[in-house]
């Protein structure tokens, strides 16, 4: 791309972008707090569902202060049923490390927990307006077309090298509006499948239209097997009055879901377990006396790199068992701790045998 060609393609990219961008809160403002916040929810989440997640967070933590001296347990109870809660736990820390102050070189906010190349350049260029390329997985997509580039992008050389084509391609004037265009133009426009070629505003700057490899790019990494886990849950009932109570614990492993609660469950290898191989391997005692069975359920769960099986037995008891690091908390309560999509799931079912 020369100086000439590359104003024509910004022409193209903010005439298409006035035009069809949406209006989304964080395009409104250029405080760091709130393009941080905003861009960690939406790493791993769509804009439609990240948008409440957007403004309950924003509510609960209006400025790095509120967030810094917020509990971990408050967080992570906002941030319930976005997942990737590893998000919410270095947000946090990251704000008791600023306390009420936000970065303005790229490399102190780099250095932030949480915090990798591309969240680092979206702040730059939304709060600061300063020439760093934010590339998110449109703009790969999109970049990968323009240059026909048939380099793997999820590599470490591959992240380079695209890195380099944003940089070369970034409209140094106009930063904040080019990272902001393009990365639209990638989300509405130039989509995985079938984008409308014929008709795009871009297809003239366009390699991979002209070569006809569109349907072939970006080219990515094969994706590795998902490793089976099965987890078998107990959801012990106990009655008094018109009030329930039951177990929860907290999970503390270097796992999936640390620091979320979770009702008693043991792991299993290959196969899930029956209440008998569950409870020889919960309680301490061969079994409970004036207990019932009111209900057993499957789901299936599928985080990034993990397939879950998981059963939950719903056994209503006379008296709670003595479980090792749970407590007995009242079924109101569950709201008040942060619990896995997978075990919220457990809830909604509990709630209906009530």
């Amino acid at each position: 791309y020369n100086n000439m060609t590359k104003s024509t393609f910004y022409i193209s990219l903010y005439n298409w972008y006035d035009a069809n961008k949406r209006i989304l809160p964080w395009r409104e403002t250029t405080d760091p707090y709130l393009i941080w916040i905003s861009e960690i929810i939406l790493q791993q989440t769509r804009v439609a569902q990240g948008l409440s997640y957007y403004h309950n967070f924003i509510h609960h933590f209006p400025y790095i202060s509120s967030l810094a001296q917020a509990t971990e347990e408050q967080v992570l109870n906002c941030w319930q049923g976005l997942g990737y809660y590893s998000r919410a736990r270095n947000l946090h820390k990251a704000a008791q490390l600023l306390q009420d102050h936000f970065p303005t070189t790229f490399d102190q906010v780099r250095a932030l927990p949480g915090i990798g190349e591309y969240t680092a350049g979206a702040i730059m260029s939304f709060a600061f307006n300063m020439p760093y390329p934010a590339i998110d997985g449109n703009v790969y997509r999109v970049l990968a077309r323009l240059y026909d580039s048939e380099v793997i992008f999820d590599t470490y050389s591959g992240k380079k090298h695209f890195h380099q084509l944003a940089n070369q391609l970034m409209d140094r004037d106009n930063p904040r509006l080019f990272n902001s265009a393009i990365m639209e133009f990638g989300a509405l426009y130039c989509t995985p499948l079938s984008p409308e070629c014929d008709a795009c505003p871009l297809r003239s700057h366009c390699l991979a239209y002209a070569h006809n490899t569109v349907d072939l790019l970006p080219l990515r990494k094969k994706k590795s097997a998902l490793k089976d886990r099965y987890f078998n849950y107990v959801i012990y009932l106990c009655q008094s009055g018109s009030t329930y109570s039951t177990l929860i614990h907290q999970r503390t492993d270097n796992d999936i879901w640390k620091h979320l609660w979770e009702f008693p469950m043991v792991e299993s290898m290959d196969s899930l377990l029956d209440i008998q191989h569950i409870e020889k391997r919960l309680l301490s005692v061969a079994s409970l006396s004036g207990h019932r069975l009111i209900a057993q359920r499957d789901f299936k769960h599928i985080l990034s790199h993990q397939r879950l099986h998981a059963r939950f037995i719903i056994q209503s008891v006379s008296s709670l068992p003595s479980i090792e690091h749970c407590k007995i908390i009242s079924i109101d309560e569950l709201s008040n701790h942060p619990l896995s999509r997978l075990n919220e799931k457990a809830v909604e079912l509990l709630y209906t045998f009530l």
